[in-house]
């Protein structure tokens, strides 16, 4: 049971989690840089772009976009789907392999935008600061993934700006149990490449 493989979503706790590791990762911080910068997603399913909240989560913006510009989410798949939820992706290839994340960051979910339908939130462990690269994309409001005063919640850093309707449309494929996880699109939704918009 202490399988990396294994991913629990509490949803009657609001719980988005991830794998745990034997050994945790310390947590870093990053550098800033411009504003608003945005990404456009090509998937399987059609293609989307979000725009990443900057200002107000600059650590995690700048740990998405070092994963982005590396190319770590390619050939990821959408490996848990909740409709009426979410949509998680980050860690999973097509074979159920996951794919070994960088250090944990620091949860910036404390006065940070809310999960409103369409952000782009960071998953974890129940320890708050154990985000790393696999994230969620709100398919309805879920404010009770916010942090409450001072207790952390999940971490919003962007917004999808265009092609919700292809989030949508994978927020309601089937989904069955492989691998021993559950949640999982019976026919994968591939992740073909994540890249920074041209400017302008």
């Amino acid at each position: 049971m202490s399988s990396p493989r294994y991913l629990c979503i509490a949803l009657l706790l609001g719980l988005i989690t991830i794998p745990g590791h034997a050994t945790s990762p310390g947590v870093v911080a990053a550098t800033s840089e411009a504003a608003s910068p945005r990404v456009i997603f090509e998937t399987s399913a059609g293609h989307f772009e979000a725009e990443l909240f900057q200002e107000e989560a600059p650590v995690t913006v700048d740990n998405f976009l070092d994963y982005v510009d590396a190319g770590f989410f390619d050939g990821l798949i959408f490996h848990r789907v909740i409709g009426n939820f979410m949509i998680q992706t980050g860690g999973y290839t097509a074979d159920m392999r996951l794919r070994q994340p960088k250090a944990n960051i620091i949860n910036e979910s404390v006065g940070g935008p809310s999960n409103r339908r369409g952000t782009l939130a960071m998953a974890r462990q129940d320890y708050p600061h154990s985000a790393n690269a696999q994230f969620f994309i709100n398919v309805r409001d879920n404010e009770r993934l916010d942090a409450q005063r001072s207790r952390p919640g999940y971490a919003v850093f962007g917004r999808v700006v265009s092609g919700m309707d292809v989030v949508d449309a994978i927020s309601v494929v089937p989904t069955g149990v492989r691998d021993r996880m559950g949640d999982v699109p019976l026919q994968d939704v591939v992740i073909h490449q994540v890249r920074r918009a041209d400017p302008g």
